[in-house]
């Protein structure tokens, strides 16, 4: 669900966790559950999908005897190297685990290793590419659908009033509709007026814009293409130009990122709906943000989640329950209240909840609107296969040693990209 960096080190770990998976057999866990007694489940998740401790409290609540523990690691790459490390062990896993769309078809390579959700009960809950995404070659569904990541632009409406730019959100995503062109030329005029700066980091626009690729990085059948694809090298290269002037400079999920959220070091940041939860916890004093209903170049996705109940647990049929029971629509509608994951489940689109639902942090912003027309005008699904998550990391520390680190120029960060690309 979320964009981060990953250390050489990590890297080498998930590249050991791929042996490791060829290497190992898959457990068969036990269930103490189905004899009775306490039993506690474990979930992992990371960033924040909404699941409060008061959700979790409910669940107990309704079903004496459970305890659930909840382990959330900071980014997605972290839930990414310990996933596999442990799957190609066998054993350490989490009763359930959270699964981001970016390696999802990794994770899909080793189905076998998950447990069958299929359930006559939760047949088409949600989104059919959703469910599609997750059913294997043999026909089982192994993960539940989380969340979509529809995207708008969450603007500092404080900041754009200091540099005589329109504060409403309607005249905002007027000023903003158009192009990714548009949206550089309104931060220009933003930066001469303030001298602070535009957006928060290269690498986060990149992934608004490579989003809207059908095939970036992979053709359909699987061949590699990232390093001679001329819309990869043209974006790369345009938002490392715009960075020049209007960017922060700032790698999200760092800490510098996290306080320019609080002391107005950017004014624009590109929001699918789990970041609007980021926002407000970690700036939770600033009354400025703001949601504008415009995307540019049209519509995009960025992220979207699944539980998985791997298959080495030892409280599947617990674990099986509980997992429907977060990817409901009344739970869903609860994470997407507390952090803004909107919801995969086709029935959520329907309730008055979702259509009618404010955010007081971000000034009353009708975000359940604006995601829903947000989530109609993505007109692409890009393609993502076993290699896509790689490859997009190598292409983010490519333009986080430029526009972060300063290290590398537009030219030369590229060849590294190109041979990181090679060494796969």
């Amino acid at each position: 669900m979320i964009l981060s960096r990953r250390t050489t080190a990590s890297a080498a770990i998930a590249g050991a966790a791929a042996v490791a998976l060829i290497a190992t057999g898959c457990s068969t866990a036990t269930d103490p559950g189905a004899e009775g007694g306490d039993i506690t489940l474990t979930v992992a998740t990371f960033n924040d999908f909404g699941y409060t401790d008061e959700l979790f409290a409910q669940y107990e609540a309704e079903n004496p005897g459970i305890t659930i523990v909840h382990n959330r690691a900071a980014t997605s790459n972290e839930a990414r190297d310990n996933f596999f490390t442990k799957l190609g062990a066998g054993s350490g896993l989490a009763d359930i685990e959270a699964v981001e769309v970016d390696w999802f078809a990794e994770m899909m390579q080793y189905s076998d290793r998950l447990a069958d959700l299929s359930d006559p009960a939760v047949a088409d809950r949600w989104v059919d590419w959703k469910t599609a995404a997750a059913t294997d070659a043999d026909g089982r569904l192994v993960a539940y659908g989380t969340d979509i990541g529809p995207q708008a632009v969450c603007y500092r409406a404080d900041l754009f009033e200091a540099a005589g730019l329109p504060t409403d959100r309607d005249e905002v995503a007027a000023l903003l509709e158009g192009d990714w062109d548009r949206y550089f030329e309104v931060g220009q005029q933003y930066v001469d007026a303030s001298g602070a700066a535009w957006f928060d980091a290269a690498g986060a626009i990149y992934q608004g814009m490579i989003n809207q690729v059908e095939y970036a990085y992979e053709e359909a059948d699987g061949t590699v293409i990232a390093t001679e694809n001329p819309e990869v090298k043209q974006i790369y290269t345009e938002v490392l130009t715009a960075s020049e002037s209007l960017s922060a400079h700032l790698a999200q999920w760092s800490d510098d990122w996290f306080a320019g959220l609080s002391n107005g070091a950017f004014a624009t940041m590109l929001c699918p709906g789990w970041m609007l939860g980021v926002i407000s916890g970690n700036a939770p004093d600033v009354t400025g943000w703001d949601v504008a209903n415009v995307f540019p170049g049209g519509g995009g996705n960025w992220g979207g989640s699944y539980l998985t109940v791997p298959a080495q647990g030892q409280n599947i049929e617990e674990a099986k329950k509980l997992a429907a029971w977060l990817t409901a629509p009344e739970q869903q509608m609860s994470a997407f209240a507390a952090a803004g994951t909107f919801p995969s489940q086709v029935e959520a689109y329907e309730s008055t909840e979702l259509q009618e639902a404010t955010n007081e942090y971000f000034n009353g912003a009708p975000v359940g609107q604006i995601l829903i027309e947000r989530s109609q005008a993505i007109e692409v699904a890009p393609f993502k296969s076993v290699k896509y998550f790689p490859i997009n990391d190598a292409l983010q520390r490519a333009l986080t040693r430029v526009d972060v680190d300063g290290t590398d120029t537009i030219d030369s960060s590229w060849e590294l990209f190109v041979a990181d690309v090679n060494a796969l």
